[in-house]
């Protein structure tokens, strides 16, 4: 044999033995297919970034809050991530129905009106809506029932709601008397200022809204309203998820923790 014919072999020799290595090494160590590491969905929840102590961007531009603490700790239960959006209030339902986000988390009443668009988990907490005023007007609960005060809400509220049903619609009240802002600071801010006689939101966003201004709270309206968190209509999977988790949640010790850290404890 000439010395290119054994070079040759052996050259074939080797690449033989090459292949056989490769081949045995692949059924030892297969290389994991391509979904075998499935990936954790993340939920686009809508939050009112103005709305302590539920729902709120602090000084660092954080999300925090009861309910912003909430779907984070439901998300981790039941195996999902979640990113918090801010959004303005009279936008999040359409929002949610366009698919903008996932969920509205953030002190959300349940009512018959918005249940025509969207889904709501069981009820997390039940508020009542208090009315506002400056301190030294002498304005009553009595003044601000029978329609005669210059009201002011945020637009999208069940405050605005409650107005417009029970003063405007039933002619106590002129609708030029309802003023409608894009957040409760702002209608705080004009209280404040004289521009307004008198203003409707829940009572603990109130609360932390009027801190350190001349404005008094002078009663409440029992509006028993029920907060939920609202769900696209179809997204069921998720619904059932969120009910479990929050079904889970005021059931564990975290839920007395979350309410004695925001000052909601009952």
């Amino acid at each position: 044999m000439n010395h290119k014919g054994l070079g040759l072999v052996l050259v074939l020799i080797i690449a033989v033995a090459v292949a056989f290595a490769g081949c045995t090494s692949s059924e030892e160590t297969p290389a994991p297919a391509q979904g075998d590491v499935p990936e954790t969905t993340i939920f686009i929840v809508g939050i009112d970034g103005e709305y302590p102590p539920y729902s709120y961007i602090d000084s660092e531009g954080n999300p925090q809050g009861f309910d912003v603490e909430s779907v984070r700790w439901i998300a981790e239960n039941q195996g999902f991530e979640v990113k918090i959006q801010p959004m303005a209030w009279d936008g999040i339902i359409p929002a949610l129905v366009n698919g903008k986000i996932d969920m509205v988390y953030s002190g959300l009443t349940i009512t018959d009106e918005r249940k025509e668009k969207v889904n709501f988990s069981i009820p997390y907490w039940v508020v009542n809506q208090s009315v506002a005023v400056q301190e030294d007007s002498g304005y009553t609960l009595d003044d601000f029932k029978n329609g005669t005060l210059v009201i002011g809400a945020q637009r999208g509220t069940t405050g605005q709601m409650w107005v417009e049903k029970n003063l405007i619609e039933t002619g106590l009240m002129s609708k030029d008397n309802l003023k409608t802002y894009d957040n409760f600071p702002l209608v705080a801010e004009d209280l404040k200022n004289g521009r307004l006689d008198a203003a409707i939101y829940d009572k603990p966003p109130m609360l932390d809204a009027i801190a350190g201004k001349p404005i008094v709270i002078v009663g409440e309206i029992n509006t028993g309203e029920e907060y939920g968190v609202a769900i696209r209509k179809g997204d069921v999977d998720l619904l059932n998820s969120m009910n479990e988790g929050i079904t889970t949640l005021m059931a564990d010790p975290y839920w007395e923790e979350l309410k004695i850290k925001y000052e909601m404890a009952e």
